[in-house]
C-alpha cells in the first residue's frame, strides 16, 4: 500500500532510490567490518577484534533503520547480495593488509564516502523532493558515520 504522507509519489520514489543505495552501502560496509573483525591479525588483535565488533553492531542498527525508513515510505527494500552489489558505490575489494592499520584505512574511506553521498542528498531531499523527514533522517546518519569515522581515524594517529 502506498504511503499517503503529503509527498508526491514521484518524489517518494526518488527518495527511496537514494535510500536503497544507502542501504546497499551500509550492507557492504557492514560486511567489510565483519571481515575485519573475523580476520584481524597482529599484536593488537584482541582490542581491534572487539573494536570492529562494536562498529559492525552499530552498522547493523543503521541498516535496520534505513530499511524501516524505506518501508515507512511504502516501498520494499532490496535484500539480496546481488541487489546490494549492483546498488552500492563502495568496493568489496580489500586493498590493504589484514592488520589493524590496513582494515582501518579501508573502512575509514568507506565511511567518508557514505558521508559525502548522504551530505550530497540532504538538501535536495528536503527542498526539491519535499521530504523533510528523510532529510532529517539522513542528517542523523551523517552524524553516526562521522562519529564512527572519527573512531577509526583516531587509531591512525
Amino acid at each position: 500500500m502506498k504511503a499517503n504522507i503529503g509527498i508526491k509519489q514521484e518524489n517518494i520514489n526518488k527518495v527511496v532510490d537514494v535510500l536503497i543505495k544507502v542501504l546497499a552501502d551500509e550492507f557492504v560496509l557492514y560486511t567489510k567490518t565483519r571481515r575485519a573483525h573475523w580476520n584481524i591479525e597482529g599484536p593488537d588483535f584482541y582490542n581491534k577484534h572487539l573494536f570492529f565488533e562494536k562498529q559492525y553492531e552499530e552498522l547493523d542498527e543503521i541498516m535496520d533503520t534505513v530499511a524501516e525508513r524505506v518501508r515507512a515510505l511504502g516501498h520494499y527494500t532490496p535484500a539480496t547480495l546481488k541487489d546490494f552489489l549492483e546498488l552500492t558505490h563502495l568496493s568489496e575489494e580489500l586493498k590493504e593488509k589484514n592488520d589493524s592499520s590496513g582494515f582501518i584505512k579501508e573502512l575509514l574511506l568507506d565511511h567518508e564516502s557514505i558521508i559525502i553521498f548522504l551530505r550530497e542528498n540532504i538538501n535536495s531531499i528536503a527542498n526539491e523532493l519535499q521530504d523533510a523527514g528523510t532529510s532529517d533522517f539522513i542528517t542523523g546518519l551523517v552524524e553516526d558515520h562521522e562519529k564512527m569515522a572519527w573512531m577509526l581515524r583516531a587509531h591512525l594517529n
